[in-house]
C-alpha cells in the first residue's frame, strides 16, 4: 500500500518553492489538470507548490517539527526533514534521520495532531487516506508501486532497512551498474583464457564455452576436482566431478562427513559472482581432461589442485593482459545489456540529496568507456554520468579497499594522467585510497552508507564486517529463478500434496509397528500410559489384522515414493537442469548462498534500476523469519 507521507515528501521534492526549475530537471511541471488532486492534500489553496526545508540541527531554536528561523505566513514551509543531530531509533531500531514531519503551526492548524480532519479509528483513517493517495499517484499518471514489487523486479529486504536515514550511496561498476551479456563477456573471457591454457601446452581445441554448467552460488573442491552446491550448513546437496553429475549415493560417500568451510581457502573456492562461470567452466573440462589421461606429460604430473591453479593463471592473464577489455572497450553494444531505466534510479536518489560514489576495481580508461555507453544516452538535458557521482574512485583495489589504505592518486587528465594527492574531495575522479578516506572526506560513517555490489565477498561482506555499512547485492539471476518459481507452482503443490500425504500413512505404519513390537513384548500400550487411540486400538487387532494393514500402507508408500522421487529430482530444473533453484539446496533448505546473502546483504535485488519503483525514501522492513515450531505465519498474505 502507497505510504501517503513518502508519497508528499516527493511531490515536495519535485516541487520547490519560488525557485527557477533547474536545468537538468526531468520532472514536468503540473499540469491544469492536476489542480484538483492538489486539493486532496488538504492545504491552503495558495499553497499549489509543496515547502519543504531541512532542519538545521546547528541552531538551538531548531526542534523536530518547528522552523529554526522566521518566515512569513505565506513563506513557512509546511514539512521539516530530521537531521542527524535530531534524530532518534525507531521501533524497529532504525535511525529517523531524514523522516519528514509536519510543522506544529500547520498540524494545529488541522486541529491538534490532525484530529479534527483525521478523526474515528486510527486503522481506519490510514486505510481511507492511503486509497486517496493512490488515487493521487493515478492521477499524476504514477503506476502502482505493488505491481513491480511482487515481481521479478523486486527489492528484498534480509535485515530492515530505512532508506531516509542513509546520507551515502555507493556502487560498484561491472555487474552492478554495467549488465553484461554472460554469454558474450564471459564467453570471451573463456576463450582468452583456453587460449593461454593452449600456449601453456594444455588440449583445448574440442572445448567449448558452456554457461549452463555452472551457476552462481556453487563452490568448488580444488583437491578433487568436483563442483558442489551445499546447504546453508554446508553439507553437499548436489555434486559434479569433472561435467559429469554424480549420483547421490556416490554423493553420500565422497562427502558423508565433510562440510564445506568457506575458510578453507586452499580447498574450497565459492563462486561469489557470475565473474566466476569462465573459471568453473574451465576447471570442470580440464578435470575430464585429466581423468582421460589427455594431460601431455611434459606438464608434469598434475593433481586437481595442480590443475586449477593452471586455470586461474590463464584466466588472470587473460583479465590482466588487457586484450579482453580492449576488445569489450571497442565493441561495448556487443557485451553491454542496456538498462534506461538505471541512470534515471540514480538521478531520483540524487535529487533527494543522496550523495552518490562510484567505487570500482576497474581502471579509469575502462570505467569511462563503460559508464558513457551506459548512462549519457539516458540521462535528460546533455548530463554526462559524472554529473551524477559526488566521488568516482577507480582502480579500488577492493576488498583490500575495505581493509587497508592504499596509496591515494587523483585522475587529472582525460588520458588518464595521476597525481598523488592527500584528501579526496567533493565531484572528484580517483584512484587508490580506501574506505576510511570516504568515511573521513565525506564526514559520514558506518550506517549512513549503503554500498550495492554484485561480488557477496568482495562487496557486500568486507564493506559490512570491517566498516558496518549497510549492504546491498545485485544477481541478476533472481528474475530467471522468480519466473521459473512461477511457472512450477503446480508441480511443486503437488509434489508437496503426496509428501504430505506419504507422512501420514507412514505416521500411521510406524503405530501399527509400535503395537506390534509391544504386542511381542507383551507391553500393551495401556500399561505405559500411551493416549494414542490408534495404538491402543491397533494393539487389541489380531496379528493377521495387525500385519495385512501394515503390508497395505508400506505398499501404499512405495508408490508413493515412485512419484516423489522422479518430481523431486526434477525440482528446479527450469532454473538450472544440473544445480536446480540458485536459493535453495533440496526441498525445504536454503542454499549455502542465500545463506552468505542473508549473513551480508540488508537488500538484494537483480538490478539497480529496480530502485526506480521503490522511491529514495523506502523503508524496507525485513520478513518474517519462521522457526519450525510457529503455529502461526504472520507475514504471509491473507
Amino acid at each position: 500500500m502507497a505510504d501517503p507521507v513518502e508519497l508528499v515528501r516527493r511531490i515536495c521534492l519535485c516541487f520547490p518553492p519560488r525557485l527557477p526549475p533547474p536545468q537538468r530537471s526531468r520532472v514536468p511541471p503540473p499540469q491544469p489538470r492536476c489542480l484538483g488532486v492538489w486539493a486532496r492534500l488538504r492545504l491552503p489553496s495558495s499553497a499549489l507548490s509543496l515547502r519543504c526545508r531541512a532542519l538545521d540541527a546547528s541552531k538551538p531554536s531548531a526542534v523536530r517539527g518547528e522552523p529554526s528561523e522566521e518566515y512569513d505566513d505565506d513563506e513557512e514551509p509546511y514539512f521539516s526533514v530530521t537531521s542527524s543531530r535530531l534524530s532518534e531509533v525507531d521501533y524497529l531500531g532504525e535511525s529517523t534521520k531524514g523522516d519528514l514531519n509536519v510543522r506544529r503551526r500547520h498540524l494545529d492548524a488541522l486541529g491538534g495532531n490532525g484530529k479534527s480532519t483525521l478523526h474515528g479509528p486510527i486503522e481506519e483513517i490510514a486505510w481511507k487516506e492511503a486509497r486517496q493517495a493512490e488515487t493521487l499517484l493515478s492521477d499524476l499518471g504514477i503506476a502502482d508501486p505493488l505491481t513491480v514489487r511482487n515481481s521479478p523486479r523486486g527489492i528484498f529486504c534480509t535485515r530492515t532497512l530505512n532508506l531516509r536515514s542513509i546520507s551515502v550511496i555507493g556502487y560498484d561498476m561491472d555487474y552492478t551498474l554495467i549488465h553484461y551479456n554472460v554469454m558474450a563477456w564471459e564467453g570471451r573471457a573463456y576463450d582468452y583464457g583456453m587460449a593461454n591454457l593452449k600456449s601453456m601446452g594444455f588440449l583445448v581445441d574440442d572445448l567449448e564455452f558452456d554457461p549452463d554448467l555452472v551457476i552462481r552460488g556453487l563452490i568448488m573442491d580444488k583437491v578433487k576436482g568436483n563442483l558442489v552446491k551445499a546447504d546453508r550448513f554446508g553439507y553437499i546437496k548436489r555434486v559434479m566431478h569433472g561435467t559429469q553429475m554424480l549420483p547421490t549415493r556416490a554423493v553420500s560417500e565422497i562427502y558423508g562427513r565433510e562440510l564445506v568451510d568457506l575458510r578453507k581457502e586452499d580447498t574450497w573456492e565459492f563462486l561469489n559472482t557470475l565473474f566466476s562461470v569462465s573459471e568453473a567452466v574451465m576447471f570442470m573440462q580440464m578435470v575430464d581432461k585429466l581423468d582421460q589421461g589427455l594431460v601431455p606429460a611434459e606438464l608434469g604430473p598434475l593433481d586437481y589442485k595442480g590443475l586449477y591453479n593452471a586455470v586461474s593463471k590463464a584466466l588472470f592473464r587473460a583479465h590482466v593482459e588487457g586484450q579482453l577489455k580492449r576488445e569489450i572497450m571497442a565493441e561495448p553494444e556487443r557485451f553491454v545489456e542496456p538498462d534506461p531505466e538505471l541512470p534515471l534510479a540514480l538521478l531520483d536518489q540524487k535529487e533527494a540529496g543522496k550523495r552518490l560514489l562510484l567505487i570500482t576495481n576497474s581502471d579509469y580508461h575502462y570505467t569511462n568507456k563503460m559508464m558513457n555507453h551506459a548512462f549519457n544516452r539516458f540521462l535528460p538535458n546533455d548530463m554526462g554520468w559524472r554529473d551524477l557521482f559526488e566521488m568516482v574512485i577507480v582502480s579500488a583495489r577492493k576488498p583490500e579497499f575495505f581493509q587497508i589504505s592504499h596509496p591515494l592518486y587523483e585522475v587529472v587528465t582525460d588520458d588518464g594522467l595521476l597525481r598523488p594527492c592527500f584528501k579526496a574531495n567533493s565531484g572528484g575522479l580517483y584512484s587508490g585510497g580506501s574506505a576510511q578516506m570516504v568515511e573521513k572526506s565525506l564526514d559520514i560513517h558506518g550506517d549512513e552508507i549503503l554500498y550495492v555490489g554484485d561480488h557477496i565477498f568482495t562487496d557486500v561482506s568486507q564493506s559490512k564486517v570491517h566498516l558496518r555499512w549497510r549492504t546491498a547485492l545485485i544477481c541478476r539471476e533472481l528474475e530467471d529463478e522468480f519466473d521459473a518459481l512461477i511457472k512450477s507452482h503446480a508441480q511443486k503443490e503437488k509434489l508437496v500434496t503426496l509428501i504430505q500425504q506419504k507422512e501420514i500413512v507412514g505416521d500411521l505404519f510406524n503405530q501399527l509397528r509400535l503395537a506390534l513390537q509391544r504386542r511381542t513384548n507383551s507391553r500393551p500400550a495401556q500399561v505405559l500410559g500411551c493416549r494414542n487411540a490408534f495404538t491402543l486400538a491397533a494393539t487389541c487387532m489380531n496379528d493377521q489384522e495387525l500385519t495385512e494393514s501394515m503390508q497395505k500402507l508400506l505398499i501404499v508408500m512405495q508408490r508413493l515414493d515412485e512419484k516423489i522421487v522422479p518430481l523431486l529430482e526434477s525440482d528446479g530444473e527450469l532454473f538450472n537442469k544440473r544445480w536446480g533453484w540458485l536459493s535453495r539446496a533440496g526441498l525445504w533448505d536454503k542454499s549455502h548462498l542465500t545463506r552468505q546473502i542473508e549473513k551480508y546483504a540488508d537488500i538484494y535485488t537483480s538490478r539497480v534500476s529496480n530502485f526506480l519503483h521503490y522511491t529514495p525514501f523506502m523503508y524496507f522492513r525485513s520478513q518474517e523469519q519462521t522457526l519450525a515450531h510457529d503455529v502461526h505465519s504472520y507475514s504471509r498474505d491473507q
